[in-house]
């Protein structure tokens, strides 16, 4: 399965969905609910700090740096996501948006760059994950359906 990933391209998708999805959002639909916890804009910088754990850890690859048990991603990520619910809510909501596709265009052009065998899933030992695009996708569909909207 790993040899049949275009994460590149499926990178590529996700990141001009969300790139769609913010262009059309006003002010208050970034402060509306997604859920209990997390509001559109919150969720958006949710998927930016994920992004950014990537792009640390290819930083990591490129410096030579060898990779530590602490770098896998732990099996429950609830607290990681407690823990930084709230900085990531401080952020004025047009900057976390803003912030959040930054990074994921940076990312993905990092992970574009590198060779598939130092990825995660073509490498099942590695921590960077290759395929931003489930991640992203996921948050995608939880904000347009919390905004009755479709963007598929």
């Amino acid at each position: 399965m790993a040899d049949t990933v275009d994460h590149v391209a499926e990178n590529d998708r996700e990141r001009d969905r969300m790139r769609r999805l913010i262009e059309r959002l006003e002010e208050e639909q970034l402060r509306a609910s997604v859920n209990e916890y997390w509001n559109v804009a919150g969720v958006l910088g949710h998927i930016a700090f994920w992004d950014a754990r990537v792009l640390s850890l290819i930083g990591k690859l490129e410096r030579g740096v060898p990779f530590s048990p602490t770098d896998t991603e732990p099996e429950d990520v609830d607290w990681i996501n407690d823990a930084s619910r709230p900085l990531i809510h401080a952020i004025a909501p047009e900057a976390s948006v803003h912030l959040a596709l930054q990074i994921a265009e940076n990312t993905d052009a990092a992970v574009a760059a590198l060779p598939r065998e130092r990825m995660h899933p073509f490498d099942p030992e590695s921590p960077i994950y290759a395929v931003r695009a489930s991640h992203r996708g996921e948050h995608l569909d939880e904000i347009e359906a919390a905004l009755g909207l479709d963007d598929r």
